[in-house]
Protein backbone atom coordinates (compact mmCIF):
# COMPACT_ATOMS: atom_id res chain seq x y z
CA UNK A 1 0.00 0.00 0.00
CA UNK A 2 1.42 3.42 -0.96
CA UNK A 3 1.97 6.29 1.41
CA UNK A 4 -0.61 9.04 1.72
CA UNK A 5 0.74 12.47 0.76
CA UNK A 6 0.67 14.78 3.75
CA UNK A 7 0.98 12.00 6.32
CA UNK A 8 4.79 11.97 6.44
CA UNK A 9 7.08 13.49 9.01
CA UNK A 10 10.73 14.01 9.80
CA UNK A 11 12.05 12.66 13.11
CA UNK A 12 15.44 13.65 14.51
CA UNK A 13 16.93 10.87 16.62
CA UNK A 14 19.25 11.43 19.56
CA UNK A 15 21.80 8.60 19.30
CA UNK A 16 23.95 7.20 22.13
CA UNK A 17 27.33 8.87 22.57
CA UNK A 18 28.97 5.50 22.95
CA UNK A 19 26.99 3.27 25.29
CA UNK A 20 24.12 1.54 23.42
CA UNK A 21 22.29 1.24 26.73
CA UNK A 22 21.52 4.95 26.47
CA UNK A 23 19.32 4.43 23.40
CA UNK A 24 15.72 5.45 24.03
CA UNK A 25 12.69 3.33 23.31
CA UNK A 26 11.54 5.95 20.83
CA UNK A 27 14.83 5.71 18.94
CA UNK A 28 14.43 1.94 18.69
CA UNK A 29 10.80 2.18 17.60
CA UNK A 30 11.46 4.92 15.04
CA UNK A 31 14.34 3.04 13.44
CA UNK A 32 12.12 -0.03 13.19
CA UNK A 33 9.25 1.93 11.62
CA UNK A 34 10.96 4.50 9.39
CA UNK A 35 10.55 4.29 5.63
CA UNK A 36 13.86 6.11 5.16
CA UNK A 37 16.75 6.45 7.62
CA UNK A 38 19.29 9.14 6.77
CA UNK A 39 22.54 8.38 8.62
CA UNK A 40 25.73 10.39 8.95
CA UNK A 41 27.64 7.10 8.73
CA UNK A 42 25.69 4.08 7.51
CA UNK A 43 28.27 1.69 8.96
CA UNK A 44 27.85 3.16 12.43
CA UNK A 45 24.09 2.93 12.06
CA UNK A 46 24.38 -0.75 11.12
CA UNK A 47 26.56 -1.35 14.18
CA UNK A 48 24.10 0.50 16.42
CA UNK A 49 21.21 -1.57 15.09
CA UNK A 50 23.20 -4.74 15.79
CA UNK A 51 24.00 -3.57 19.32
CA UNK A 52 20.32 -2.80 19.91
CA UNK A 53 19.25 -6.11 18.36
CA UNK A 54 16.82 -4.42 15.98
CA UNK A 55 16.20 -4.68 12.24
CA UNK A 56 15.87 -1.55 10.14
CA UNK A 57 13.44 -2.43 7.34
CA UNK A 58 13.44 0.99 5.69
CA UNK A 59 15.80 2.36 3.08
CA UNK A 60 19.10 3.57 4.55
CA UNK A 61 20.85 6.51 2.88
CA UNK A 62 23.99 8.41 3.82
CA UNK A 63 23.58 12.03 4.92
CA UNK A 64 26.77 13.86 5.83
CA UNK A 65 28.48 17.20 5.27
CA UNK A 66 29.61 16.27 1.78
CA UNK A 67 26.20 15.35 0.37
CA UNK A 68 23.58 17.02 2.58
CA UNK A 69 22.95 19.89 0.15
CA UNK A 70 22.29 17.45 -2.68
CA UNK A 71 20.31 14.92 -0.65
CA UNK A 72 18.10 17.30 1.36
CA UNK A 73 15.50 17.90 -1.42
CA UNK A 74 15.02 14.16 -1.90
CA UNK A 75 14.40 13.61 1.81
CA UNK A 76 11.92 16.49 1.99
CA UNK A 77 10.16 15.11 -1.09
CA UNK A 78 9.90 11.70 0.61
CA UNK A 79 8.22 13.29 3.63
CA UNK A 80 5.84 15.22 1.37
CA UNK A 81 4.93 11.91 -0.28
CA UNK A 82 3.95 10.50 3.11
CA UNK A 83 7.14 8.77 4.26
CA UNK A 84 8.43 8.62 7.81
CA UNK A 85 12.02 9.88 7.49
CA UNK A 86 14.43 9.51 10.41
CA UNK A 87 17.72 11.37 10.72
CA UNK A 88 20.48 9.97 12.92
CA UNK A 89 24.07 11.16 13.29
CA UNK A 90 27.07 9.31 14.65
CA UNK A 91 26.33 10.33 18.24
CA UNK A 92 24.18 12.83 20.09
CA UNK A 93 21.60 15.16 18.60
CA UNK A 94 21.43 15.99 14.89
CA UNK A 95 22.10 19.66 14.06
CA UNK A 96 24.41 20.13 17.08
CA UNK A 97 27.72 20.42 15.19
CA UNK A 98 26.40 17.56 13.05
CA UNK A 99 24.27 17.37 9.88
CA UNK A 100 20.64 18.26 10.41
CA UNK A 101 20.09 22.00 10.38
CA UNK A 102 19.82 22.20 6.59
CA UNK A 103 17.26 19.39 6.49
CA UNK A 104 15.19 20.81 9.37
CA UNK A 105 15.12 24.25 7.73
CA UNK A 106 14.11 22.80 4.35
CA UNK A 107 11.40 20.64 5.93
CA UNK A 108 9.94 23.58 7.85
CA UNK A 109 10.01 25.74 4.72
CA UNK A 110 8.11 22.98 2.91
CA UNK A 111 5.51 22.85 5.66
CA UNK A 112 6.15 19.25 6.71
CA UNK A 113 6.03 18.11 10.36
CA UNK A 114 9.33 17.88 12.22
CA UNK A 115 9.71 16.23 15.61
CA UNK A 116 12.46 14.89 17.85
CA UNK A 117 13.08 11.68 19.75
CA UNK A 118 15.35 13.28 22.38
CA UNK A 119 18.50 11.55 23.44
CA UNK A 120 22.05 12.00 24.68
CA UNK A 121 24.02 15.17 24.00
CA UNK A 122 27.74 15.58 24.57
CA UNK A 123 27.13 19.26 25.38
CA UNK A 124 24.92 18.75 28.43
CA UNK A 125 26.66 15.53 29.47
CA UNK A 126 30.07 17.23 29.65
CA UNK A 127 28.57 20.31 31.27
CA UNK A 128 27.03 18.35 34.12
CA UNK A 129 30.23 16.34 34.64
CA UNK A 130 32.54 19.36 34.59
CA UNK A 131 31.79 20.64 38.08
CA UNK A 132 31.53 24.15 36.61
CA UNK A 133 28.47 26.43 36.86
CA UNK A 134 25.56 25.12 34.80
CA UNK A 135 22.91 27.79 35.35
CA UNK A 136 24.05 29.79 32.32
CA UNK A 137 26.19 28.43 29.50
CA UNK A 138 26.83 28.82 25.79
CA UNK A 139 27.87 26.24 23.21
CA UNK A 140 30.56 27.31 20.75
CA UNK A 141 30.93 24.07 18.79
CA UNK A 142 34.27 23.57 17.04
CA UNK A 143 36.80 26.39 17.16
CA UNK A 144 38.51 27.48 13.91
CA UNK A 145 41.06 24.92 12.77
CA UNK A 146 44.06 27.23 12.44
CA UNK A 147 45.84 29.30 15.05
CA UNK A 148 45.20 32.86 13.86
CA UNK A 149 41.41 32.64 13.44
CA UNK A 150 41.16 30.50 16.58
CA UNK A 151 42.99 33.03 18.73
CA UNK A 152 40.89 35.85 17.31
CA UNK A 153 37.71 33.98 18.19
CA UNK A 154 38.95 33.28 21.71
CA UNK A 155 39.89 36.91 22.27
CA UNK A 156 36.29 37.79 21.43
CA UNK A 157 35.08 35.26 24.02
CA UNK A 158 37.53 36.14 26.81
CA UNK A 159 35.05 38.33 28.69
CA UNK A 160 32.09 35.92 28.33
CA UNK A 161 30.75 35.28 31.83
CA UNK A 162 28.77 32.14 30.98
CA UNK A 163 30.34 28.68 31.08
CA UNK A 164 31.62 27.78 27.60
CA UNK A 165 31.39 24.39 25.89
CA UNK A 166 33.55 23.47 22.88
CA UNK A 167 34.01 20.38 20.73
CA UNK A 168 37.56 19.63 19.59
CA UNK A 169 39.36 17.04 17.50
CA UNK A 170 42.10 15.02 19.26
CA UNK A 171 44.85 16.22 16.93
CA UNK A 172 43.94 19.89 17.52
CA UNK A 173 43.18 19.85 21.24
CA UNK A 174 46.72 20.68 22.40
CA UNK A 175 46.81 23.80 20.23
CA UNK A 176 43.29 24.76 21.25
CA UNK A 177 44.10 24.45 24.95
CA UNK A 178 47.30 26.48 24.57
CA UNK A 179 45.32 29.24 22.84
CA UNK A 180 42.55 29.04 25.45
CA UNK A 181 45.10 29.47 28.24
CA UNK A 182 46.64 32.39 26.41
CA UNK A 183 43.31 34.14 25.82
CA UNK A 184 41.52 33.32 29.08
CA UNK A 185 44.45 32.96 31.47
CA UNK A 186 46.25 29.81 32.59
CA UNK A 187 44.33 29.69 35.88
CA UNK A 188 40.83 29.67 34.35
CA UNK A 189 39.06 26.48 35.58
CA UNK A 190 38.17 23.96 32.89
CA UNK A 191 37.34 20.33 32.24
CA UNK A 192 38.41 18.07 29.40
CA UNK A 193 35.84 15.33 28.84
CA UNK A 194 36.97 12.41 26.72
CA UNK A 195 35.12 9.34 25.43
CA UNK A 196 31.89 10.19 27.28
CA UNK A 197 29.78 7.17 28.30
CA UNK A 198 32.36 4.80 26.78
CA UNK A 199 34.61 2.27 28.48
CA UNK A 200 37.52 4.68 28.81
CA UNK A 201 35.55 7.77 29.80
CA UNK A 202 37.82 10.35 31.37
CA UNK A 203 37.17 13.80 32.82
CA UNK A 204 40.15 16.00 33.73
CA UNK A 205 39.18 19.00 35.87
CA UNK A 206 42.16 21.36 35.92
CA UNK A 207 43.09 24.97 35.12
CA UNK A 208 43.59 25.65 31.41
CA UNK A 209 47.35 25.94 31.78
CA UNK A 210 47.64 22.48 33.33
CA UNK A 211 45.35 20.96 30.71
CA UNK A 212 47.45 22.54 27.96
CA UNK A 213 50.62 21.06 29.46
CA UNK A 214 48.96 17.66 29.78
CA UNK A 215 47.74 17.66 26.17
CA UNK A 216 51.16 18.75 24.89
CA UNK A 217 52.76 15.53 26.16
CA UNK A 218 50.78 13.33 23.76
CA UNK A 219 47.69 13.41 21.56
CA UNK A 220 44.59 12.43 23.56
CA UNK A 221 42.36 9.89 21.89
CA UNK A 222 38.64 9.81 21.32
CA UNK A 223 35.86 12.37 21.13
CA UNK A 224 36.67 15.45 23.22
CA UNK A 225 34.42 18.09 24.76
CA UNK A 226 35.96 21.05 26.57
CA UNK A 227 34.09 22.95 29.26
CA UNK A 228 35.59 26.25 30.41
CA UNK A 229 34.48 28.48 33.25
CA UNK A 230 33.20 31.90 32.30
CA UNK A 231 35.13 35.06 32.98
CA UNK A 232 35.02 36.24 36.60
CA UNK A 233 32.28 38.78 37.18
CA UNK A 234 33.84 42.17 37.81
CA UNK A 235 31.97 44.05 40.48
CA UNK A 236 30.81 47.44 39.25
CA UNK A 237 31.33 50.20 41.79
CA UNK A 238 28.14 51.96 42.83
CA UNK A 239 27.47 55.24 41.03
CA UNK A 240 28.35 58.47 42.80
CA UNK A 241 25.54 60.41 44.42
CA UNK A 242 25.95 63.22 41.94
CA UNK A 243 25.49 60.77 39.05
CA UNK A 244 22.34 59.31 40.59
CA UNK A 245 20.83 62.75 41.06
CA UNK A 246 21.70 63.63 37.47
CA UNK A 247 20.15 60.41 36.16
CA UNK A 248 16.90 61.05 38.04
CA UNK A 249 16.87 64.64 36.83
CA UNK A 250 17.36 63.53 33.22
CA UNK A 251 14.33 61.25 33.46
CA UNK A 252 12.26 63.97 35.08
CA UNK A 253 13.17 66.26 32.19
CA UNK A 254 11.44 63.82 29.82
CA UNK A 255 8.19 64.10 31.76
CA UNK A 256 8.66 61.14 34.11
CA UNK A 257 7.45 61.71 37.65
CA UNK A 258 10.13 61.87 40.32
CA UNK A 259 8.73 58.76 41.97
CA UNK A 260 8.88 56.75 38.74
CA UNK A 261 12.31 58.18 37.88
CA UNK A 262 13.69 57.07 41.25
CA UNK A 263 12.20 53.59 40.76
CA UNK A 264 13.67 53.31 37.25
CA UNK A 265 17.16 54.41 38.28
CA UNK A 266 17.10 52.07 41.28
CA UNK A 267 16.28 49.16 38.97
CA UNK A 268 18.92 50.17 36.42
CA UNK A 269 21.71 50.24 39.02
CA UNK A 270 20.45 47.39 41.21
CA UNK A 271 19.84 49.67 44.17
CA UNK A 272 17.04 49.95 46.68
CA UNK A 273 14.50 52.66 45.94
CA UNK A 274 14.83 54.15 49.38
CA UNK A 275 18.58 54.53 48.93
CA UNK A 276 18.12 56.44 45.67
CA UNK A 277 15.37 58.48 47.30
CA UNK A 278 17.75 59.36 50.12
CA UNK A 279 20.30 60.61 47.62
CA UNK A 280 17.74 62.72 45.75
CA UNK A 281 16.18 63.95 49.00
CA UNK A 282 19.07 64.16 51.48
CA UNK A 283 18.04 64.79 55.06
CA UNK A 284 18.11 68.42 56.02
CA UNK A 285 20.13 69.62 58.96
CA UNK A 286 18.85 72.16 61.45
Amino acid sequence: MGKTPGSGRLVLLGAPLGNPGDASTRLRDTLAQADVVAAEDTRRLTRLARDLDIVIPGRIVSYFEGNEERRTPDLVAAVLDGALVALVTDAGMPSVSDPGYRLVRAALDAGVPVTVAPGPSAVTTALTLSGLPTDRFCFEGFLPRTGGPRRARLRALAAEERTLVFFEAPHRVAGALADLAGAFGAERPAALCRELTKTYEEVLRRPLGELASWAATGEPRGEITLVVAGAPVVATPPPADVDLRAAVADLEATGTSRRDAIAAIATEYGLRRRDVYAVVHPPTTR
